[in-house]
């Protein structure tokens, strides 16, 4: 038997032989407070009365059952209180409503070209996103219902004061360029969440996608009043030019407004509703790029799991500790990074993975769980044996993950952030859960890490944990 074997079973044992000593120690404990109580109400009581005493001895038995019962469901009824409570919250949740700004409105018309007048057009499109979203089932509120003026503060305050989820402001743009067409989307970066950014990039790539616009920028405006004043993730968003001929006409038509309304309630729903992505890191721990990848997780306030190398664990446990302090989540990914050696046979795997088991709980205290195959669980090199191991190490109570996205930045030498950035985005496919496979050894990797976070915000990123639904090849 292995090191990490015997190690892992002593643990085990450990705790099974301490649970027995317990439960053995409370049996004891409870026949002798019956005895104690038996014999001091006999003591008490004469001989005509044994029959009543040893009666009396038995109750502080059933007086435990009642209290056991009554433990039982007063635990159960606080379970349900949390559920309610949690049904409950949820429902405050979605009562509060999404406030859609139509900028503008009566005096105040913003820009005219040609007749057609944005107050107009902000209107009809926030009319048509309200409606999107009520279908989604979405609470939904306009700044203003009619044409009349609202000054923007007074605005801004009411959400406030209503504890609004979000607020979206819809506007047109124009420039003195009349060639200049597309749209772009205003936040405030001051936001310390990040909250209005990534609501403001969801709601520019849906309506970019949804119309088939140019996409021109994200604009971060810290003095804007709709974003600085808002206690609630906010942005606005310039759906088109009316200075551009072309784009003015599309503008001023019901289809068009349709497409960017689709665009906008999509982004929001998105926002609301995140798809999730697990964000691994394989071989490492690195000297170089472990602590930059840490650095820009820490910045984002982003989990991630790592899946570490036991030889490196060794070479930089400081390192290593880090990744636990910091939360993320660690697995074990091998001990040499060996294709050969490891899949000789199980036995090698086996011994291999223990080495680099005991090597982490050793450095960082943490006992994984979590494994993944050096290739992925089917590769070349173990496919007489990748079926035998599996089952021995979940025999052993260890789960394996794969990846179903990757930016392939192990096998693409010298690729660019944008390269590895477009390969990440393009391998999703849309995807609910997505598992992403990247590697905290590639100085490329750590260079592009705070763009591609930026480049998924329809993602919540979240560390690996065994009741995560695995991906498996």
């Amino acid at each position: 038997m292995y090191a990490g074997t015997r190690r892992y079973n002593r643990r085990r044992r450990k705790r099974a032989e301490i649970r027995g000593y317990l439960r053995t120690l409370v049996w004891v404990l409870t026949v002798i407070c019956i005895l104690v109580v038996a014999a001091a109400m006999a003591v008490q009581t004469n001989a005509s009365k044994v029959v009543a005493a040893e009666a009396e001895a038995e109750a502080p038995v059933l007086i435990d059952e009642t209290k056991m019962i009554d433990v039982a469901q007063a635990v159960t009824s606080d379970s349900r209180r949390a559920a309610a409570m949690a049904a409950k919250h949820a429902q405050a949740e979605a009562d509060r409503a999404i406030v859609i700004d139509p900028g503008h409105g009566g005096m105040d018309g913003g820009c005219v070209f040609e007749g057609v007048v944005e107050k107009d057009i902000n209107r009809k499109i926030a009319l048509l996103v309200k409606g999107k979203l009520q279908k989604k089932g979405y609470r939904v509120a306009l700044a203003r219902e009619g044409d009349e003026l609202v000054d923007k503060a007074d605005r801004v305050e009411a959400a406030n004061r209503q504890n609004a989820r979000l607020y979206v402001s819809i506007h047109q743009n124009s420039c003195e360029d009349d060639s200049v067409s597309g749209i772009e989307t205003w936040y405030d970066d001051n936001d310390a969440t990040g909250e209005g950014r990534r609501l403001a990039r969801l709601i520019q790539q849906e309506t970019v996608k949804a119309t088939g616009a140019s996409d021109r920028e994200l604009v971060s405006d810290p003095e804007m009043c709709v974003t600085s004043k808002s206690r609630m993730p906010a942005c606005l968003i310039e759906t088109g030019f009316l200075s551009n001929r072309a784009e003015r006409k599309n503008l001023d038509s019901t289809a068009y407004q349709e497409k960017i309304a689709e665009g906008i309630a999509n982004g929001i729903d998105l926002y609301l509703n995140p798809k999730i992505m697990y964000l691994t890191f394989d071989d490492g721990p690195s000297e170089a790029y472990t602590d930059q990848v840490l650095d820009v997780l820490k910045q984002k306030n982003i989990k991630a799991t790592f899946f570490l190398i036991g030889e490196y664990v060794r070479k930089y446990p400081e390192t290593a500790k880090r990744i636990a302090d910091e939360g993320h989540t660690i697995g074990i990914h091998c001990d040499v990074h060996d294709y050969h050696a490891i899949y000789a046979d199980v036995s090698s795997y086996v011994e291999d993975f223990e080495k680099a088991y005991d090597t982490v709980y050793e450095v960082t205290g943490v006992e994984a769980q979590l494994f993944r195959f050096p290739g992925g669980s089917i590769n070349a090199y173990n496919r007489k044996v990748y079926k035998d191991i599996i089952e021995e190490m979940e025999a052993r109570g260890f789960i394996y993950y794969d990846w179903n996205a990757s930016l392939e930045d192990a096998a693409t030498a010298n690729a660019t952030s944008q390269q590895l950035i477009r390969t990440a985005v393009d391998t999703t496919l849309g995807r609910r859960q997505v598992v992403m496979l990247a590697h905290d050894r590639i100085e490329g990797t750590a260079n592009a890490l705070g763009d591609l976070i930026d480049a998924f915000p329809e993602y919540r990123m979240e560390a690996l944990t065994a009741e995560a639904r695995p991906v498996h090849f």
